[in-house]
């Protein structure tokens, strides 16, 4: 899908501002209510947006701990890939997956209460994932920038 300078617009109100109005969002970006609503609609099924949520503080959900954890596996056969691929999707705690290139295989972001908390999500789940020869974790002390939204 071809997407345009007023598309671009649109997408970055929406990725500050996703419960915006429609009515306000044509405004912000010049063009009639109408037509803002036929682009959205056209950039919700060719898939450029994939879907809305609602971004939670950490802290006021008591996840106050964030742990990047490098994960090396054992081999690189596909098998050995999948198992583990299939496996951490169902920690609730991991927040995102990497295959990474260089030292490590993953790079994982999870989140805990705080270190017993992780050193329960490091006992319950991850020491238990299929291939890991090597794990190491790193616990990150303040968060200094964050977004979610992509540069357009």
């Amino acid at each position: 899908m071809e997407i345009d300078e007023t598309d671009r617009r649109i997408l970055i109100v929406l990725q500050k501002y996703g419960r915006i109005p429609n009515a306000e969002l044509a405004e912000r970006i010049n063009l009639s209510a109408s037509a803002c609503h036929r682009r959205v609609q056209r950039l919700e099924k060719s898939r450029v947006i994939t879907g809305y949520v609602a971004l939670l503080d950490p802290r006021e959900v008591d996840r106050r701990t964030t742990v990047f954890v490098e994960i090396t596996l054992s081999g690189q056969a596909d098998e050995v890939l999948e198992a583990f691929e299939k496996e951490v999707a169902r920690i609730p705690d991991v927040l995102e997956c990497h295959l990474m290139a260089g030292t490590a295989d993953y790079l994982l972001k999870v989140v805990a209460r705080d270190t017993d908390d992780f050193a329960r999500i490091h006992r319950q789940h991850l020491a238990r994932l299929p291939g890991v020869a090597q794990m190491h974790s790193s616990f990150a002390l303040r968060t200094v920038s964050k977004t979610t939204a992509l540069p357009l």
